[in-house]
């Protein structure tokens, strides 16, 4: 049978070419297109609508045939500390450490030696948090060993805790499939060494916290009579895929990970647990495979298998740098992506006259409209999302 082009009409024929084109570009765009919108819809699919995560069981459980480092079989991988500080809750001025409203634990590289220095300068200074704020704060770095294993990096980290007095260090090479371990660093010597603390922060080392906003902000939320519990706050995603392209440095195979959707989780440059999540995410960590390597997602895994969800809160960044105005930084709390400007950012956004700038309805509406002509552009949907324009 033979089609009659003659009987086509024109109409016909652009709709023929342009069907022809579309399938073209599906074809050879659907790697890219998988991931950014198939894979999402299945996620959503699946997370939602199909079930509530009754997967978390034995299958994350860890297995006998998983052995410790130091040779005994209860399945947990453990590491020495190299460099620790076991009295850091009480150091410097003599006290138990019953006071400390929040801990912050610094994800760093043996090498960012300078970005250190920033935070110890600015957000991080234990002294200025006392003075200004009238708040205890305390304050580690979170280290692996130089993944090139150069002695040299590891005599200078020897000398800068030697002056510091903040680093926290432990045996296992310093690199992004590492994360997961160094994030049970941190829950381990909460647990050990800090478990009076109200808060945890843990944090990437380019990351800028607004103190005293962070400070003002949990403040009151411990001024609630019925007291925090279940607290994890952050910039929450909900109904992520598993990333399959195999040459993502995100990329989870099916054997690791077969499922569609992570349970939701906070961005892991900067969020805040309150005491007793800290307790359970330790809990957690004694008998859930850690195989995952995206130290955030293993998070969620934790956090879901506990019973804790996490909270969004709008100043709390994503993946993006939060945009550089007054109007912004009387609200934020973190802001993502700062290897160099810490200092300067810092100086803006605790400026005095920054909190003048909202002030008075015409303040308010001012940076009303400023916040909305900024967060609603699609380009700082990574930092901040559009709803902040109006907090």
């Amino acid at each position: 049978m033979f089609m009659n082009f003659r009987r086509i009409h024109k109409c016909q024929c652009v709709q023929l070419l342009t069907a022809c084109m579309v399938l073209c570009v599906v074809m050879v765009s659907w790697e890219e297109l998988d991931h950014h919108v198939v894979s999402h819809m299945r996620s959503y699919t699946y997370r939602y609508l199909v079930n509530s995560y009754d997967f978390l069981n034995s299958s994350f459980n860890i297995t006998s045939n998983r052995h410790r480092k130091d040779g005994s079989t209860n399945g947990l991988v453990t590491y020495p500390y190299l460099i620790n500080h076991p009295g850091k809750c009480a150091w410097g001025d003599g006290k138990s450490g019953d006071d400390v409203l929040l801990l912050l634990f610094v994800k760093s590289s043996p090498e960012n030696f300078e970005r250190r220095q920033a935070i110890r300068d600015t957000w991080g200074n234990e002294s200025f948090v006392f003075s200004e704020l009238g708040a205890t704060v305390r304050m580690v770095f979170a280290l692996g060993v130089d993944a090139k294993r150069r002695s040299r990096v590891q005599r200078a980290l020897l000398q800068e805790d030697q002056t510091y007095g903040d680093l926290i260090q432990q045996d296992f090479l310093d690199t992004f499939h590492n994360l997961t371990a160094k994030l049970i660093t941190q829950f381990h010597w909460v647990h050990e060494y800090c478990p009076q603390a109200r808060f945890l922060m843990s944090a990437d080392d380019d990351i800028f916290v607004h103190m005293p906003n962070l400070v003002k902000y949990l403040r009151q939320l411990l001024s609630n009579k019925s007291g925090v519990k279940d607290f994890w706050v952050g910039h929450v995603h909900r109904g992520a895929p598993p990333v399959r392209r195999k040459e993502s440095k995100y990329h989870v195979p099916y054997d690791l990970y077969p499922w569609p959707s992570y349970p939701d989780y906070t961005a892991g440059a900067g969020y805040v647990v309150s005491g007793d999540v800290a307790s359970k995410i330790y809990q957690a960590t004694q008998v859930l495979n850690s195989s995952i390597y995206i130290d955030d997602v293993f998070m969620g895994i934790c956090a879901k298998a506990m019973g804790v969800s996490p909270q969004e809160h709008v100043y709390f960044s994503g993946e993006g740098k939060a945009p550089y105005h007054p109007c912004i930084y009387d609200h934020m709390i973190t802001s993502h992506g700062h290897a160099s400007d810490v200092r300067s950012l810092w100086q803006a956004a605790t400026d005095p006259a920054v909190y003048g700038k909202s002030r008075g309805f015409m303040g308010n509406l001012y940076c009303t409209a400023v916040r909305v002509m900024m967060l609603c552009r699609p380009y700082y949907q990574n930092s901040y999302s559009c709803m902040a324009a109006f907090t």
